[in-house]
């Protein structure tokens, strides 16, 4: 069980880094970043698995808001993550990180 909640903190992280141009500013209720947490996470759990991104995995990753996920990348969160694979996923899906963007432990190289 232990495996999956790092593999979910993993796909959170993943769903942030790839949604950084996604309405930025825009208020959204704890709600609403629930949901968009939970269906990102059900639509990218094969990424967890090696598979590449599908089209749903990106549609999510787009249209998550970055002020839902923003919050929960603890050190913690950080120590799973290789930034850089993250970087290549998000630019599969058409997202370009700015470089030395940071949120919460994360800087993006």
């Amino acid at each position: 069980m232990k495996g999956t909640g790092v593999v979910s903190w993993a796909l959170v992280l993943l769903l942030w880094l790839v949604s950084i141009s996604v309405a930025w500013g825009q208020e959204v209720t704890p709600s609403q970043c629930q949901d968009e947490i939970r269906q990102g996470i059900g639509a990218c759990m094969a990424v967890a698995m090696g598979q590449p991104p599908s089209a749903a995995c990106c549609a999510r990753i787009r249209a998550t808001h970055t002020e839902c996920v923003c919050p929960l990348v603890t050190p913690e969160v950080a120590a799973m993550i290789d930034v850089n694979w993250v970087k290549k996923l998000a630019e599969g899906c058409g997202r370009n990180i700015p470089p030395h963007f940071k949120c919460g432990s994360i800087t993006i190289p």
